[in-house]
């Protein structure tokens, strides 16, 4: 009942930048929580940044200072800018979001993009 679509993988060199947004649609009724995580073949996924309806922003220690994410509530979208990008910043990033769904009983709902991936080269 909540989809999520990401935009802006792609590939980068070492030092360079990628901005990745995703937006989520569906029966919303609140989003409490939007993020992006990250995984590559063989490890289990990881949080990148996480950001609440609020502003309160995490991060993983290793992209702090070189990521930010943002959010628009309005448009239900979250953001990623990746600067000084290193190649183990290499994987599919995802999208999460969490939050409540429209209706009588306002059920929560834990959904996720499809991935997209993101390449850095040396």
């Amino acid at each position: 009942q909540v989809q999520l679509v990401e935009f802006g993988g792609g590939l980068a060199q070492a030092g360079g930048s990628l901005r990745l947004l995703c937006t989520a649609s569906g029966s919303i009724l609140s989003i409490n929580s939007m993020g992006w995580y990250r995984q590559v073949p063989g490890k289990q996924r990881e949080l990148v940044a996480t950001i609440t309806s609020g502003g309160t922003t995490t991060y993983r220690d290793s992209v702090k200072g070189r990521f930010t994410i943002s959010r628009d509530n309005a448009k239900n979208t979250v953001y990623l800018q990746m600067n000084s990008l290193k190649p183990e910043d290499t994987a599919v990033y995802y999208c999460n979001a969490k939050g409540r769904i429209s209706g009588t009983y306002t059920p929560r709902f834990d959904s996720w993009g499809q991935g997209t991936q993101v390449t850095v080269s040396s």
